[in-house]
């Protein structure tokens, strides 16, 4: 099979080789400098490279054409999502409407798709009118109804406070207004094929993807489907937004009366420690099964499960001063917990991340971790999260890594 790879996630993170037998396939890498440089050198394949910061419908369609041959094509990240079925139909092949892949991209549009499914998700506004107030008084969210890593998001003490920083946004109509839900927040992580979900894997978040962005700590760890609420409830998210086929990541709340509620969903692959944490726990490569899955390929055979619970966890750099520099304290009872599977520490003489991260080869520190009882792993996350400090080298003083805390500037 002659197959095009949109490449523009890190290779690390999807390892496109366990999946794809690059001497049985003719295979085509395209993408800009930054993601081409990661190829493997021994890799065989086809290498093109766009321009730095060249548009990439228009760079990918002007280097290859329906005279080139390509049987298929793999798109395996969100901000390439919209982007691939301009790049499919100008090649002439088949895949998912732009109905379908805007109902899992515009935060807005899935939950317009559950209104009759029984589903309950926040009450949501994305256009108010100017005199206008919401339909609900308390906490409210901002966020952008596209995009990922919780960038952009906001949240306000009271409606109100929300729509008067709307109404002081330049680009409104890329954002939208919803009620803040309490509980814990899950995400769900799985495949789907012929519309239907094969693979599934459930974890709990510490802390909250959007408290990342202040400067806490991120983890989350597995937790058992005892009465198998989780699955059904992420079956019928599948069903009601007709997801056909691809890797789900699916976030959801808990509320303390046990509630399940719809938060967002993603047709691909979840960041961070997911899809390691998804292959001990499982035996099942997430990318590896995705792309046999969209090729039309044989599923490849799962390893061996761990029989553990595994979780990860990061601690954010983007808030800090990059200087190199900095000093990372973690403290000794947790480098040596039985737990830990792997722990990344980034080298003093490296910047800190300039932009929101989770790749454990860039933020200050990432764990692997695991454990036979989730309750237990859960607790060693948490301590981790209250405990690992970072001091950047200009800040003046030490910041905790929680963002709690901040002395000296």
């Amino acid at each position: 099979m002659k197959i095009l790879v949109i490449h523009q996630v890190p290779y690390r993170k999807i390892s496109y080789h366990l999946g794809l037998d690059h001497e049985r396939h003719e295979v085509t890498y395209i993408g800009h400098p930054d993601r081409m440089a990661d190829l493997p050198a021994d890799l065989r394949c086809r290498r093109i490279e766009l321009a730095d910061g060249e548009e990439l419908v228009a760079g990918v369609t002007a280097r290859v054409s329906r005279a080139d041959g390509y049987e298929g094509m793999l798109s395996l990240s969100e901000f390439g999502m919209l982007e691939s079925w301009h790049i499919r139909r100008h090649l002439g092949l088949t895949g998912p409407s732009l109905e379908h892949l805007e109902r899992v991209r515009d935060k807005v549009s899935m939950k317009r798709a559950l209104a009759d499914s029984g589903i309950r998700y926040p009450r949501f506004e994305a256009a108010p009118a100017p005199c206008d107030a919401l339909p609900w008084t308390g906490r409210t969210v901002i966020k952008p109804r596209q995009g990922a890593s919780s960038e952009g998001v906001t949240v306000h003490d009271t409606a109100r406070e929300a729509l008067t920083a709307y109404w002081k946004l330049d680009n409104r109509p890329d954002f939208q207004l919803e009620e803040y839900i309490d509980g814990a927040i899950l995400h769900a992580d799985g495949l789907v094929s012929g519309g239907t979900l094969v693979e599934l894997a459930v974890s709990r978040y510490v802390n909250k993807p959007v408290d990342y962005l202040g400067g806490a700590p991120l983890a989350s760890h597995q937790v058992p489907d005892r009465h198998g609420r989780y699955r059904d409830f992420a079956e019928r998210v599948v069903k009601a937004l007709e997801i056909e086929a691809g890797t789900v990541h699916l976030e959801l709340f808990e509320t303390e009366e046990g509630e399940l509620v719809f938060l967002e969903v993603a047709n691909r692959m979840g960041g961070a420690g997911v899809v390691d944490a998804h292959l001990r726990h499982t035996g099942v490569h997430l990318p590896s099964h995705e792309i046999a899955i969209r090729l039309g390929l044989e599923r490849p055979a799962p390893a061996e499960p761990s029989g553990r619970h595994h979780g990860w966890l990061a601690v954010p750099g983007h808030h800090l001063d990059p200087a190199p520099g900095h000093t990372i304290h973690v403290p000794p009872e947790l480098r040596d917990h039985p737990a830990v599977d792997a722990l990344y520490v980034l080298d003093r003489e490296r910047p800190l991340p300039d932009h929101v991260t989770y790749h454990e080869w860039l933020v200050p520190v990432f764990i692997e971790a695991s454990h036979d009882d989730p309750e237990e792993l859960g607790a060693f996350l948490r301590e981790c999260a209250r405990s690992i400090r970072v001091e950047p080298a200009k800040a003046g003083g030490l910041v905790k890594a929680g963002g709690l805390t901040k002395a000296g500037g």
